[in-house]
């Protein structure tokens, strides 16, 4: 539910971004376990992590304000 809400509004905001399914890519999976984090989405920006789906904290980051 809201990796589709994330992937909703970096959209609507022309945000390019990619995608990686922790269910069916091992290698993101892994990238995901080396940030000590088990739950998604996890949103990376600028070495800046976004867990689970935090509009203002997306739209400071990406200077949306």
């Amino acid at each position: 539910m809201f990796c589709q809400r994330t992937k909703e509004f970096l959209s609507q905001k022309a945000i390019t971004f990619e995608e990686k399914d922790v269910s069916k890519d091992p290698a993101a999976l892994e990238e995901l376990q080396n940030l000590r984090l088990m739950t998604t989405p996890v949103t990376l920006i600028d070495d800046e992590v976004v867990v689970g789906f935090d509009q203002k904290k997306l739209e400071g980051l990406l200077g949306l304000e």
